[in-house]
């Protein structure tokens, strides 16, 4: 499964440019060349094509909607964790780095509980196991899907009412938004007159 998963989204470019050192080493040391982050986008377009080749399956197939709400209710979860902070704010009593709460307290940068690499091998890997999952009959509960549908929206809004309150309450953004620009007020307020041109 690993195998596959580094397949789909490692960059053929790099791998053709990597002197291998043994013709020992195992193919699941290679991932380690994609855990530093150059290849993004290939690690999210190669999850895209996993994604839309599941979601055509099960259409196809018109069936497995208990295995795609599984998948849903995990995909939840990881979702969370990549959100969350690695230490969180409500239990103070830890040694660690914790997140800044007054304007006053020194900047510490945000820490994910579950890491961008880690969250999205994961959920590919997820995907991967409930796709073959689709080829075994004994998978195919059969279900109402619309109440699965409905009941897995009211999970993801309860669930993200609560993740969204708790980074409001305790004032972090866990995305990047880019470098931040940082001015001087002298700078701003002669950039505010007008020309006399």
């Amino acid at each position: 499964m690993d195998l596959l998963v580094y397949r789909l989204c490692a960059s053929p470019k790099r791998n053709s440019q990597r002197v291998q050192s043994s013709t020992t080493e195992s193919p699941f040391e290679n991932l380690k060349l994609i855990r530093n982050g150059r290849n993004r986008r290939g690690w999210w377009i190669g999850t895209l094509v996993v994604v839309a080749i599941y979601c055509l399956r099960v259409y196809y197939v018109q069936g497995f909607y208990i295995v795609s709400y599984g998948l849903g209710i995990y995909l939840l979860n990881l979702l969370i964790g990549f959100l969350s902070p690695l230490v969180d704010p409500e239990l103070e009593g830890s040694d660690g780095p914790v997140l800044p709460t007054k304007g006053s307290d020194e900047f510490k940068p945000f820490i994910r509980r579950l890491p961008e690499f880690k969250f999205w091998y994961t959920m590919t890997k997820a995907f991967c196991i409930a796709f073959l999952m689709t080829f075994f009959s004994i998978f195919d509960v059969p279900v109402f899907w619309p109440i699965l549908l409905c009941y897995w929206g009211v999970l993801f809004v309860l669930t993200m009412r609560r993740q969204i309150g708790h980074m409001i309450k305790y004032k972090y953004i866990p995305f990047n938004i880019g470098k931040q620009k940082y001015t001087s007020k002298k700078a701003s307020g002669s950039s505010s007159g007008s020309r006399g041109d």
